[in-house]
């Protein structure tokens, strides 16, 4: 079962990573129903005074500078993928701000291009992970981790989650169970509903919304 315990005050804070070329629809389905369970969902950039530009052309002034990010005041950093991911090392710092992160035990969820920087920071050698494809990984620089990759839509292990870029509902679903913010069946039903369109978990989250718990 998630950890139930970081449900509170601002432990109900989850923050996302923004920067040029965020690749915008890989974190939509995970913010917008945290957001409807009642988390606040804040933006951090690099810095906190200048706007950055989505892949989707969307700007987006970040909410705070990653220097004042803590994690004792974070539920989970949420890493998309970009297009800087894989041209240069000028998002290692995020990558950093993931092992402090991991180091305090609080989640990480990294999806797409932002796997690649994690490989490249060490953080995958020795915990289960997936990406876009065990080829791309085995590219990045220093990574050592290919003993632990999983062929898989997305992966949890511990407190870090894993996605390649096809799999953002599937991203999602592993990011909602491990802050425990569904009941188990009813996040099957979301699961059901989101990547297979079965019509059959419709009912099932309509009921549990009628009760609160969706």
């Amino acid at each position: 079962m998630a950890e139930q315990g970081r449900g509170t005050g601002q432990h109900r804070v989850v923050h996302v990573a923004v920067y040029d070329t965020f690749a915008d629809w890989e974190t939509g389905h995970t913010t917008a129903h945290l957001a409807q369970r009642g988390y606040q969902v804040r933006t951090v950039g690099l810095t906190a005074d200048r706007p950055v530009t989505t892949m989707g052309g969307l700007r987006i002034q970040p909410d705070l500078a990653l220097t004042n990010l803590r994690p004792e005041d974070s539920a989970l950093l949420i890493l998309a993928g970009a297009t800087a991911w894989d041209t240069g090392d000028e998002l290692a710092p995020f990558a950093a701000k993931a092992e402090e992160f991991l180091a305090s035990g609080v989640p990480v969820a990294a999806i797409c291009g932002a796997t690649a920087g994690l490989a490249r920071a060490g953080l995958l050698d020795d915990r289960a992970h997936t990406s876009g494809a065990s080829f791309y990984l085995g590219g990045q620089p220093g990574y050592a981790g290919s003993a632990h990759y999983v062929e898989a839509d997305a992966v949890t292990d511990g407190d870090l989650i894993t996605a390649g870029p096809t799999e953002p509902v599937a991203f999602a679903r592993e990011v909602f169970a491990r802050l425990g913010a569904y009941k188990p069946d009813v996040l099957d039903a979301w699961y059901r509903l989101f990547h297979d369109s079965d019509a059959s978990a419709y009912p099932v989250l309509m009921a549990a919304s009628e009760l609160g718990d969706a």
